[in-house]
C-alpha cells in the first residue's frame, strides 16, 4: 500500500517512517511534486490537519493523512495549542518558540501540559481522524538534543528525560504522534 504524508517536515517524516510496517511505501509532498506551502488557517489542531489532507487529495487525488499537533500548556489556557509552530512568529523558529515559552511561564509553578496530535486520513472517498495525546510538563530549561519543536522542555509524565533526550525508538512509540499513527495503523490493518 502506499500513502502520501501531507508533510514536508523532514523530522516528522522520519518519525512516521520510524512507525509504520515496512508494507506501506510512505510518500511525503516532495515525491508527489508539491512544493507550495499548505495553508494552515484553521483554528483548530483538527481543522489543520483535515485541510492539509484535503489540500492533496483535491490537487492530486491522491489517499493521503496529514497530521497537525501542538503544545497545550494547563497554565496558558491551551497555548500555544494550534499556534506552536508560530508561537514567537510567522518565521517558525523552533528555539524563539521555546524562548517565548520559558518567558510566559516564568514564576508559574503548574507546568503540566500535553503534546496533542490529530492525524486526518483521507482515502476511497472517505476521511477519518486519529488523535494521540501525551501528558507530561515543562521543564525550567532545555535538556537534550535529539528531536524537535518543544522536545528539549517537555517531559512525558513516568519518565525523568525530556522527549530531546529520549531515544527515537522510544519516543516514537509513546509519543502523542506514535499515538495517533498506532491509531491509523490498526485502522488500516482491519479494513
Amino acid at each position: 500500500m502506499a500513502l502520501v504524508f501531507a508533510s514536508a517536515n523532514i523530522n516528522k517524516v522520519v518519525e512516521i517512517r520510524q512507525i509504520l510496517p515496512d508494507d506501506i511505501e510512505l510518500m511525503d509532498l516532495t515525491d508527489i511534486g508539491c512544493t507550495e506551502d499548505i495553508p494552515e488557517t484553521a483554528s483548530t489542531i483538527e481543522g489543520n490537519a483535515i485541510l492539509k489532507a484535503n489540500y492533496v487529495t483535491r490537487k492530486f487525488g491522491l489517499d493521503c493523512f496529514a497530521d497537525d499537533s501542538g503544545l497545550e500548556v494547563d497554565a496558558l489556557n491551551g497555548a500555544p495549542g494550534v499556534y506552536s509552530a508560530r508561537f514567537a512568529g510567522d518565521h517558525k523558529n523552533s528555539d524563539d518558540n521555546i524562548s517565548e515559552l520559558l518567558r510566559q511561564m516564568e514564576g508559574k509553578t503548574n507546568r503540566a501540559c500535553q503534546f496533542k496530535t490529530v492525524i486526518a486520513l483521507n482515502i476511497d472517498g472517505e476521511q477519518h481522524l486519529f488523535t494521540g495525546i501525551i501528558r507530561g510538563e515543562l521543564t525550567l530549561n532545555r535538556t537534550g538534543t535529539s528531536g524537535f519543536g518543544y522536545d528539549p522542555i517537555f517531559k512525558p509524565d513516568d519518565y525523568d528525560l525530556t522527549f530531546a533526550e529520549i531515544p527515537l525508538e522510544l519516543k516514537s512509540r509513546i509519543s502523542h504522534r506514535g499515538k495517533a499513527v498506532a491509531e491509523l495503523m490498526e485502522f488500516l490493518q482491519n479494513r
